[in-house]
């Protein structure tokens, strides 16, 4: 039928073409055809009706039942086939931690496909198998809609590129999908820690006496095992006569893969026990992350790996697919065209697969650290593992499986009835009563630079709600210094003598006092407070925040100052000028008389900014700093100011007290630090005396591109930590008590800072205490408030209830 005068936003798709015969796309066509026998659905597949690639399909209990709502038929027909399991089992260093109560179903993804395609056959769905598909831009001519559902290497994405934007990140682990004739009654993470380096194998049920069986590995690891030797000569012998030159990326040959197999069942043979491994088109490869700004183009839309991809170890991209289908043919049931159903659609799928890929990710990233892991204790370790997407957490897990979670929290330390936030942390002579710190956070209420009532107040009532450590705003070494005219400063007697009154009420009134300047000592269980002491550089000179963020002052501005002339954004804030030797000389003697003042205020902890853009972070940044003296250039160059500040700071600062570092761990943008800079630094940092390294990220470049989400900076301490052994302090995004015990149980964090919580909040962690049934010493009430321990109730919703019928 010609198509010519149809449009995007005809009433109810009458002809629908369907590209890819897989899951998501057979699911489309049979949920498409249900809601509408009259109309006509078309699949087209390039592969036989068996053709598959991996084993088993892994299943949520949520997606089930909105396949049951959708289609009981589909539903009733899956479990018939599904494998249940309920419990995680991890091999690490010889000790199998099993933990339950988590609820998974498996079914073998042949059957599925084979389900599907008598689903599709029974309704009238015109199922087209070993016939390539045309072009959807062809069929968009002569067909209402056309889903593209091809796959990860979607050729419907590929042609209309300029429109989808489709971005492609390729990681840093090799994977290969196997199945093994292995029983499992759980989930398996199987860690083989050998000369090589760190291996795992994912592994799971999918029908009996059958597993699907996934081994990964880091790719220097998968290079020194030699598996892409193995792959190169497989492929070399397949062309020998051709004489072709052959790399780990050629042509897969059925010898490569016996090669791998061979080698899997004798590294894993401790699991399979004499079992054999099995291929199914499988062959080593890095797992690609697909994202698309825009789903749909004309009638066109795509759906499942071709509009995006989640790593294999948070879920099943078959899952996400089915999901897909079942919201599409709902938006085109509830929408009035076609046009608004697909824009529903992908406004409903979007932040789900937003957040299930931020979850993947974690989770991918994770693995590529695993080698930074695996001295952890072994119940640390899976805690560690099951927590790692940031999804699953110690309440969820401690809902599953209580005895599990005990053992947990037994491990890291933490008294019976104590939950791990309210356990005490020392550093130096400093013992916090607890992991809680409430964040620096600008206020811009100062007078030339002198903390007011305000401050008293704010800051006071954050010690009285019960955190460990309070830390300032950052707190500026000289008038030039300052970010905005509100911001406060540190560099005369009188502000000296404005932060003595604060400190005095902290120590005073946040609780029995902590052990550090104005506590009493190593025993003390009070608030402590902490200096944050920094330089705006080229950031400077700008208005209050709610008066624009960012924007240059309209007069009084001050001259800015930074490693380079380059300006925070070209054509709006001024150039600052480039320092001198003896200008740096003269900022670094500030720091230090500032440290001086702050020690004499009183404050417990002192911390160093060397993040978010302002002077000493903009040392550090390849693109805020393009000196070619000795004060720029390598890592080693841009870090030689900073940590001569450091030097300066630790020796005017009492040797008792700690002293921390604010870093930004990566610039979140091309050519700028990374995580691999920040470890760095932060091994030359303790080097020089920092106790710990409070880790941020960004906001050192304007056109940053920083990606969002919950507790999105964590795993950047969470590196740190584990590969330098330094303590940190983690912040960005803890939002609930539970984010912060999973962090601290899982040995990603010493400390958790929280910002906006608080300021939502001053009682905060007094309420989690609460929230946690907790009384202890980690979280004492202030005397006064001491009626407020319980939540008022809000109503009578304990009264008795009308009668509203007789008794019969």
């Amino acid at each position: 039928m010609p198509g010519g005068h149809r449009t995007a936003g005809a009433r109810r798709p009458e002809r629908v073409a369907v590209i890819g015969g897989g899951p998501g796309g057979l699911y489309a066509a049979a949920l498409l055809k249900r809601l509408d026998p009259d109309r006509t659905v078309t699949v087209w597949e390039r592969g036989a009706p068996e053709d598959t690639f991996g084993f088993g399909v892994v299943f949520s209990d949520e997606t089930v039942g909105g396949i049951e709502n959708a289609d009981p038929a589909v539903h009733a027909a899956m479990r018939e086939e599904f494998i249940r399991w309920e419990a995680i089992d991890i091999r690490h260093r010889d000790r199998l931690t099993r933990s339950g109560g988590h609820g998974f179903a498996a079914l073998d993804r042949r059957r599925l496909l084979a389900l599907l395609y008598e689903r599709c056959r029974d309704l009238g769905v015109d199922v087209r198998v070993r016939t390539p598909a045309p072009s959807a831009a062809r069929l968009a001519l002569d067909h209402d809609l056309v889903v593209a559902a091809d796959g990860a290497h979607s050729a419907t994405r590929a042609a209309h590129a300029d429109v989808f934007r489709p971005r492609l990140t390729t990681h840093g682990c090799r994977y290969i999908w196997l199945s093994a004739d292995l029983p499992l009654d759980a989930f398996r993470f199987e860690i083989l820690e050998t000369p090589h380096g760190v291996m795992q194998a994912h592994a799971y049920p999918y029908r009996p006496g059958a597993s699907t069986f996934v081994v990964e590995m880091t790719e220097d690891v998968w290079r020194r095992a030699g598996f892409d030797r193995e792959a190169a000569e497989a492929a070399q012998g397949a062309v020998g006569a051709v004489g072709a030159e052959v790399t780990a990326n050629g042509p897969d040959t059925e010898a490569a893969t016996a090669a791998t197999i061979a080698a899997c069942e004798k590294l894993f043979a401790r699991l399979l026990d004499g079992r054999a491994l099995h291929a199914n088109r499988s062959r080593w490869q890095p797992f690609t992350t697909v994202v698309n700004e825009r789903w749909r183009h004309g009638r066109t839309v795509l759906l499942g790996d071709a509009a995006h991809t989640a790593h294999f170890s948070i879920g099943s991209g078959t899952k996400l697919a089915m999901e897909d289908a079942l919201a599409l043919a709902a938006s085109l049931r509830e929408q009035p065209d076609t046009e608004t159903a697909l824009a529903a659609y992908e406004s409903e799928r979007r932040p789900v697969v937003e957040s299930t890929q931020r979850a993947a990710l974690a989770s991918l990233e994770w693995f590529e650290r695993l080698g930074s892991y695996v001295d952890q204790p072994p119940t640390q370790f899976a805690f560690n593992l099951l927590t790692r997407s940031r999804r699953v957490t110690h309440g969820n897990l401690r809902l599953r499986d209580r005895e599990f979670t005990d053992r947990v929290e037994r491990g890291f330390g933490a008294p019976p009835g104590t939950p791990p936030m309210f356990t005490p942390f020392r550093l130096r002579g400093l013992t916090l009563r607890n992991r809680v710190v409430v964040s620096p956070m600008d206020m811009y209420v100062a007078r030339d630079g002198v903390p007011g009532d305000f401050h008293l107040v704010h800051l006071g009532a954050r010690a009285l709600g019960g955190a460990g450590l309070v830390m300032t705003e950052m707190v500026c070494v000289s008038p030039r210094g300052r970010i905005t005219p509100g911001c406060t400063g540190l560099w005369n007697g009188q502000q000296e003598a404005a932060w003595r009154r604060i400190t005095d009420f902290v120590h005073q009134q946040g609780g029995a006092g902590a052990s550090g300047a104005g506590g009493t000592g190593a025993g003390g269980t009070g608030t402590a407070i902490g200096l944050q002491l920094g330089h705006s550089g080229r950031k400077g000179s700008t208005r209050l925040m709610w008066d624009g963020i960012d924007q240059p002052l309209p007069d009084g501005n001050w001259p800015l100052v930074a490693p380079s002339p380059l300006p925070y954004r070209e054509g709006v804030n001024q150039v600052p000028h480039a320092l001198r030797a003896d200008e740096l000389a003269q900022i670094r003697d500030q720091f230090a008389a500032a440290a001086e003042r702050g020690a004499r205020a009183g404050f417990d902890l002192l911390e160093l900014h060397c993040a978010h853009g302002y002077l000493l972070s903009s040392f550090l940044s390849p693109l805020t700093n393009h000196r070619t003296d000795r004060y720029g250039g390598d890592l080693a160059g841009r870090l030689r100011f900073p940590l001569e500040v450091l030097d300066a700071v630790r020796e005017s600062w009492p040797s008792g007290r700690p002293l921390t570092v604010r870093i930004s761990a990566t610039d979140w943008a091309p050519g700028g630090a990374t995580g691999d800079d920040a470890v760095a630094v932060a091994r030359a940092l303790a080097e020089h005396g920092a106790d710990a390294v409070d880790v941020s990220t960004g906001q050192v470049v304007a056109d940053e591109r920083p990606a969002f989400g919950r507790s999105y900076q964590t795993p950047y301490a969470d590196r740190i930590r584990n590969e330098t052994g330094l303590p940190v302090i983690a912040v960005g995004a803890i939002s609930s008590w539970d984010d912060v015990n999973s962090l601290l149980l899982a040995g990603r964090a010493d400390l958790c800072a929280l910002a906006r919580p608080h300021l939502y909040d001053p009682h905060w962690t007094l309420h989690a205490a609460a929230d946690q049934s907790y009384e202890g010493p980690g979280a004492p009430w202030p005397t006064p408030y001491l009626a407020g321990r319980r939540p008022p109730p809000t109503g009578r919703t304990d009264a008795p209830k009308p009668r509203l019928a007789l008794d019969s």
